[in-house]
């Protein structure tokens, strides 16, 4: 599987930010789920996001990451693709 996603290094943290379907940040259980697959791939805390349809980011993960993304311009995101087993 392809996932688009990022890894930051910012503040003295370092966490990975994971692009994901809007469906997946409207459920907690769901977001859990994934947050859970994807923590063993990048090894750091995992914030996950999704766009409306307007392009406005949502993530879902520790709060105080969230609150820091919030403020950063998605075009400045270091994104690539990874493949997950």
């Amino acid at each position: 599987m392809r996932i688009q996603g990022a890894v930051i290094r910012e503040q003295g943290q370092t966490f990975a930010i994971v692009v994901v379907k809007p469906h997946v940040v409207q459920s907690s259980a769901v977001a859990a789920d994934a947050i859970r697959r994807f923590a063993p791939v990048f090894g750091v805390p995992i914030l996950l996001m999704s766009q409306d349809t307007r392009g406005r980011p949502t993530f879902y993960g520790r709060p105080d990451i969230a609150r820091f993304m919030a403020s950063v311009p998605l075009h400045a995101v270091p994104w690539r693709e990874y493949t997950v087993n």
